[in-house]
Order: structure tokens, then sequence, then C-alpha cells
């Protein structure tokens, strides 16, 4: 049940008489440089999350009074 070579060229050449190599050419671009967007931007995530779990130091203090509001 696997799929064969012959199976994989019919694909092909469907595909590219659908689409024209020019199509598929930018395509093949247009994905590569989201997938490098993709890895850079998971790359800039990994430092941003790194300095907020410095900034994000807890402060430590105590309720000296409590006031309820009176509406």
């Amino acid at each position: 049940m696997g799929v064969s070579i012959t199976q994989l060229i019919i694909v092909l050449v469907i595909v590219l008489v659908l689409f024209g190599t020019k199509r598929l050419r930018n395509i093949g671009g247009d994905l590569g440089d989201a997938i490098k967007g993709f890895r850079s931007a998971m790359k800039e995530g990994g430092a941003d999350s790194a300095i907020t779990e410095k900034e994000s130091d807890i402060i430590e203090g105590e309720v000296t009074e409590k006031t309820k509001d009176k509406a």
C-alpha cells in the first residue's frame, strides 16, 4: 500500500501542469522565507522569556493596614 516512484512522478507532472514552474518556484521561495521567519521568531521568543524571568522578581512585603472601601 506504499507510494511507488511512478505514482510520485505522475503527481509531480500534474502539479507542474496545474501551477507551472514559475509559480512553483515562487511558492517554494515564499515557503522558505516563512520557515526562516518562524525560526528567527522562535529564537527571539526564547531570549525574551529569559529576560522577563529575570525582570519579574518577586517583591516581598507585608500589609500594615487593611481598609475597606465604603461606597
